[in-house]
């Protein structure tokens, strides 16, 4: 590795080029800072300062006598992409919802205005925040204040930026969805990882990962994605008792699919926490072109998210802020998610019976996703491909969890399910040598 530079810029430039060039690799040993001084002739406090950079970008991880070590997130986009679905297999990886469920885009394009907003208009569009702030009251969450944000990924960046700065801990669910876990790191945070369950995330677990001294929490309170997992009744309040045991920590709950997840809504907020903020994205229910989410929160959380938001991007597109509207609040829209739901449930249904029929384990209670234990996943996903099926190795939605295979029922129908169960059956237990 050639590193460079006499300035802690230019020398953080200059390792951030190796890494992207793969010089090094996800968890290897950067030079010490008395070593790369020496190579350089500067001072040890310009490296130090060069890897603080690093670490600021989520590039690197400090770890006290081990050393400096590569982040063990992307270095750059291309390597967060998932893998391609290899032609003629049968897509249950990439997660999409089914485009069959989804509504008809037509007549909510012909029913938006047709003026131009210009500048110096209202960010959010009344109409949209209005609605938006029905249906979270409806499920018990206050909506004072309510933003509109370019996804559920956007909305949570921003509301870690709002709060946090480089070096802090956030806990995140394990396993968990690969744009969170690259997130973290990439903002310059250290992703604390709490196990969960199919009721959700476990108390114990989160007190542990909490008492680390994190800032900030992200949960997701049904359709986990990749587990499928629902927060019950009984585990919100479970970890509503927690969370008042750190009042200071930030509170995100990522429910992305809200209308079509298949379980009711749990809030793990009490009128106690501070900071929080619930996260609601049209991707999974409209559409995911349709990048619009809109985001419920405290008065401070929600003004500082518009405030910065006005110095970048300005507003979301007025004209996807209607389409949502349209597409969201018409009628038939409702009938026809509330229909989605009941078909994405039966799907689940249908794909964990014909599992554990064939003696697998499984779990997912709602969502999209049912997650499979496995011990090697690349021979189960590799399998199953020569088989005719895409499904998703658990390992970019790992942190510390055991192995496992991440499968996307959205478009698999029940006929079908016995099939992929008794495939996935002679993936992980094939007949022996010579067996006819």
């Amino acid at each position: 590795m050639r590193v460079h530079g006499r300035t802690a810029a230019a020398i953080a430039a200059s390792l951030e080029q190796n890494l992207h060039n793969r010089r090094r690799g996800p968890g290897e040993v950067l030079p010490t800072v008395r070593d790369l001084a020496v190579t350089l002739g500067v001072s040890p406090a310009t490296v130090a300062a060069a890897y603080k950079l690093l670490r600021a970008r989520g590039l690197a991880a400090g770890q006290g006598r081990r050393g400096t070590r590569v982040a063990s997130g992307p270095v750059t986009a291309a390597a967060a992409a998932p893998p391609a679905v290899p032609a003629g297999t049968i897509d249950l990886a990439t997660g999409n919802p089914d485009p069959a469920l989804l509504p008809p885009l037509e007549p909510a394009i012909h029913s938006i205005e047709s003026g131009l907003r210009l500048y110096g208009s209202a960010p959010d569009r009344g109409g949209l925040v209005a609605f938006a702030a029905t249906e979270f009251e409806a499920d018990g969450i206050s909506a004072r204040s309510v933003t509109v944000l370019s996804g559920a990924m956007d909305a949570i960046e921003r509301v870690l930026r709002e709060h946090l700065r480089p070096g802090d801990r956030v806990a995140v669910e394990d396993p968990s969805f690969p744009g969170i876990i690259d997130l973290v790191p990439a903002s310059g945070y250290v992703a604390v990882p709490f196990a969960l369950d199919e009721d959700g995330p476990l108390p114990d677990a989160v007190a542990a990962a909490l008492g680390r001294g994190c800032g900030a929490i992200i949960v997701t309170p049904r359709a986990q994605n990749p587990t499928g997992a629902a927060v019950s009744v009984e585990r919100a309040g479970e970890l509503r008792r927690v969370l008042r045991r750190f009042p200071d920590v930030v509170l995100i709950e990522n429910d992305y699919a809200a209308p079509v997840a298949g379980a009711a809504a749990q809030t793990l907020r009490s009128a106690s926490h501070g900071r929080w903020a619930v996260v609601r994205s049209t991707s999974k229910f409209l559409g995911p072109d349709l990048r619009v989410a809109v985001m419920a929160g405290d008065d401070m959380t929600v003004a500082r998210v518009r405030g910065r938001l006005a110095l970048g991007a300005r507003w979301v597109s007025h004209i996807l802020q209607q389409l949502a509207l349209a597409l969201w609040s018409d009628p038939s829209s409702g009938r026809r998610l509330a229909r989605a739901g009941e078909i994405y449930a039966q799907r689940r249904q249908a794909a964990l019976a014909a599992l554990r029929a064939n003696g697998i384990e499984a779990r997912g209670r709602s969502g999209f996703n049912v997650w499979v234990p496995v011990r090697d996943e690349a021979h189960v996903v590799r399998a199953l491909g020569e088989r005719g099926w895409a499904v998703a190795a658990g390992e970019r939605f790992r942190i510390q969890a055991a192995p496992g295979i991440r499968v996307t029922i959205s478009t698999l129908q029940p006929a079908d399910a016995g099939r992929l169960a008794a495939d996935l059956a002679a993936a992980l237990h094939p007949a022996p040598a010579g067996f006819a």
